[in-house]
């Protein structure tokens, strides 16, 4: 018996919708991945695209449990939409990813304007194509055409031109994006060097095919090539359908920025305005999406700390990841170079602070911020260890409590071909010690074996306040005590940071040492680390003293002594 097709979009037709654009982005991730060749050689739009639409039907299934499992129990059509956009918000991935998100939450703005309607029709449904093609342009910096942006517009304009209901509205956008899709290699020189279509625009066709099935019950078969001309595998390179350029869009980004940052931001809309106008002094590929306090920003840049910096100064910045692109030739086209090939070694590393990550980013790390009390799950390691890269890579827990999600994070992924070493660092300090000697021309046993002994022969040590009363290795703390800890126990109980950091430090010297580092969190005293580097230097003849800010990392501060 055939399907009956459903002419109005409520929230079942959201939760609809969302559930086939997972399944159509799944079948089309490799060809997505396969496709890419503007302007960074990531090959994970596809890839990134499924993620982020993953994560938005995560939340909007999680608002119908809420209601119950009857029909007559469902959301109004205002709770899934915002479900929808909020989910591929906090779970973009890449610059495709962000966009995607942004027409989401284009779409939910209008579906969701009035809170009370259960449902809209066609000329709802045109309305929500038009905003969210009209915000995902806004939300880019310097916007390209032959990019996903063309492709959204497209449809919105074909929508605008149809009348009928939903079905009929949705098949035109899908036809219009369709068109554009077939166009773009026409608009950017580097995808018709490469003989393809723009990767994001080939996800958005996906994901419209999916609103067109959620209608009709009816899948559309897509009728154009994602190859637009005979091309062998190594003409066509994977990269991420990043929206910006330079002053040249048509031009490769050779020499662009080693670091793509990406970062959830909790800020106010005015500081997100300076934040845009200082990432875009710093790199390119900016694209900042969000509202309502909460906005997922993506850059690339050459000076990975500093674009943290500037989400810190903004608001508060968090899930940060950092990943350097490895490659030497990473922004080179897929005229010029075979396709990406993995790098041969790479470091990942878990850290507790915006400021740590941005210092193990500088050093070529991919980064995977632990907040306080969040730490990290196995799944986020084993994505990045994915995103490294890499045939060889070094992981750097740096927290004993993480020593078994690690473990389980590195056989994971050693199942899918790549060899991982991991290194039991306790702590942030531990790991720098490690990256310090990190030498990827090395034989990779001979570099782990390195890493691991720079790593043993770091001391470690936190300064922190005690939430509660306890029994100690040091005798009984109260509420609000500054501690002492030393190897994770705690060996110092006191009322003064500073006092009880200098008292550390003297332990810890007592049995020599070479280099004292020391990560200043934001919680912090100022003045705390000057006086330590004054003592080190007045008490301690040959031990240098290296000062790092940690940002949000929990304790108040890290000490190592190598």
């Amino acid at each position: 018996m055939p399907q009956v097709p459903q002419t109005f979009f409520d929230a079942l037709a959201v939760r609809t919708w969302c559930g086939l654009a997972l399944r159509a982005l799944g079948r089309a991730r490799e060809e997505i991945d396969a496709i890419n060749v503007y302007p960074v050689a990531d090959g994970d739009t596809g890839t990134n695209l499924y993620l982020t639409m993953e994560s938005a039907v995560t939340t909007v299934e999680a608002v119908f449990a809420g209601h119950g499992t009857l029909t007559e129990q469902k959301p109004p059509l205002a709770d899934a939409a915002h479900a929808m956009a909020h989910g591929a918000l906090i779970g973009a991935r890449g610059n495709s990813g962000t966009i995607l998100a942004q027409l989401l939450r284009g779409m939910a703005q209008v579906l969701a304007a009035d809170g009370e309607t259960a449902h809209t029709d066609g000329e709802g449904l045109r309305l929500a194509l038009r905003h969210a093609a009209d915000s995902a342009r806004q939300a880019v910096a310097h916007p390209v055409e032959g990019t996903v942006l063309s492709v959204a517009s497209a449809a919105a304009d074909a929508a605008d031109d149809t009348e009928g209901d939903c079905g009929t509205v949705a098949r035109a956008a899908y036809d219009g994006a369709c068109a554009a899709l077939a166009a773009t290699p026409g608009q950017l020189a580097v995808l018709e060097r490469a003989g393809v279509v723009d990767a994001g625009g080939r996800g958005l066709v996906a994901v419209l095919a999916a609103l067109v099935e959620t209608f009709t019950r009816e899948a559309p078969v897509f009728g154009g090539h994602a190859r637009v001309e005979a091309v062998s595998a190594s003409g066509a390179p994977g990269v991420d359908d990043v929206l910006l350029c330079e002053d040249d869009p048509t031009a490769a980004q050779e020499g662009g920025p080693a670091y793509e940052v990406i970062y959830l931001l909790e800020a106010e809309d005015t500081a997100v305005t300076r934040l845009r106008d200082r990432l875009d002094a710093l790199g390119d590929s900016l694209v900042v999406v969000g509202g309502d306090g909460l906005w997922n920003v993506h850059v690339h840049v050459d000076d990975a700390g500093a674009a943290v910096e500037a989400g810190v100064e903004a608001g508060r910045p968090y899930r940060i990841r950092i990943t350097h692109f490895g490659l030497g030739d990473v922004h080179t086209t897929g005229a010029e170079r075979p396709p990406r090939e993995r790098a041969q070694r790479a470091v990942v590393a878990v850290v507790p602070g915006e400021g740590l990550a941005g210092l193990y980013g500088e050093a070529g790390a991919t980064t995977v911020l632990a907040r306080p009390g969040e730490p990290p799950a196995s799944g986020e390691l084993v994505d990045a260890l994915r995103r490294a890269h890499a045939r060889e890579v070094v992981l750097l827990p740096n927290d004993a409590d993480l020593r078994h999600t690690a473990a389980a994070a590195a056989e994971q992924a050693r199942a899918e071909g790549i060899r991982v070493a991991l290194i039991p660092t306790r702590s942030a300090v531990q790991g720098i010690a490690a990256l310090a000697v990190h030498e990827p021309e090395r034989r990779f046993d001979e570099d782990v074996v390195s890493m691991t002994s720079a790593a043993g022969a770091t001391r470690y040590a936190e300064v922190a306040v005690a939430e509660r009363q306890s029994w100690t290795m040091a005798g009984i703390c109260q509420a609000g005590d500054v501690l002492g800890l030393v190897d994770g126990d705690v060996a110092v109980i006191g009322a003064d940071v500073t006092a009880t950091a200098r008292a550390v430090l003297d332990r810890m010297l007592a049995a020599g040492g070479e280099l004292v580092t020391l990560v200043l969190g934001d919680e912090a005293p100022e003045s705390v680390t000057d006086v330590l580097e004054v003592h080190v230097r007045e008490s301690y003849l040959a031990v240098d003293t290296v000062v790092y800010r940690g940002g949000r990392q929990g304790a108040l501060l890290l000490i190592g002594v190598e």
